[in-house]
């Protein structure tokens, strides 16, 4: 079996949800995307690796559904999940975690500047380059996406935040692309983010405070 008839077949059919077929990526992707969050409110280095599988089935699934800056974001997010994994790894002095910490002035400043220009850059690219249908919605979700994944990486508290924020749009967005497996899935995602806000709350509290700049 190639490869190409590996990823035919992740692409096919495995059963139907509200008329809509779910695949097998569709599937992986959901039980790889729930294990992911819940190792990461658990501040669980695993979470890393699971995360990169979780980040190649999607994108298959979101390449096929027409969603191509979430597939693109995916790539992304590996090369990431690569850099928070080894900061995860070596940011804390061995035996220890690396702590977390809040936002500075500075990041948040950094942040949402790129936030900004990322999302327009990227809907006037999908409007232009692509046949996408949700152009806007597409970037503002990527671009929220990435500042979380950079706060995570870093553990940022408010990293948690952004991501509550873009899984409440994702959520109605897979729903109109008939998505509904994944939809599900960013339901428990943003339950799932709410739990880990109130641990990563929890862990900021017992640190002795950092002054933010």
């Amino acid at each position: 079996m190639t490869v190409l008839d590996l990823i035919a077949a992740l692409q096919e059919p495995l059963f139907t949800l509200l008329g809509t077929p779910v695949s097998w990526t569709e599937v992986l992707g959901f039980g790889s995307g729930a294990l992911c969050v819940w190792l990461v409110a658990r501040q669980h280095i695993a979470n890393w690796p699971i995360g990169i599988a979780n980040n190649v089935f999607f994108i298959l699934l979101f390449t096929q559904a027409g969603l191509f800056a979430d597939a693109g974001l995916q790539v992304v997010f590996i090369a990431l999940a690569v850099y928070g994994w080894w900061t995860w790894a070596t940011g804390a002095p061995r035996s220890e975690r690396l702590p977390v910490r809040r936002t500075t002035r500075t990041e948040w400043l950094v942040l949402g500047a790129c936030g900004v220009l990322g999302t327009a850059a990227i809907t006037v690219l999908l409007a232009t380059a692509t046949e996408s249908t949700v152009p806007f919605w597409d970037a503002l979700t990527t671009a929220l996406s990435l500042m979380a994944t950079y706060g995570q990486c870093r553990k940022r508290l408010e990293s948690w935040w952004l991501w509550i924020a873009a899984d409440v749009v994702y959520i109605p967005l897979y729903v109109y692309k008939d998505l509904y497996l994944t939809a599900i899935l960013y339901c428990g995602f943003l339950a799932l983010c709410v739990r880990g806000l109130i641990a990563w709350r929890r862990d900021v509290r017992a640190e002795p405070a950092v002054v933010a700049v």
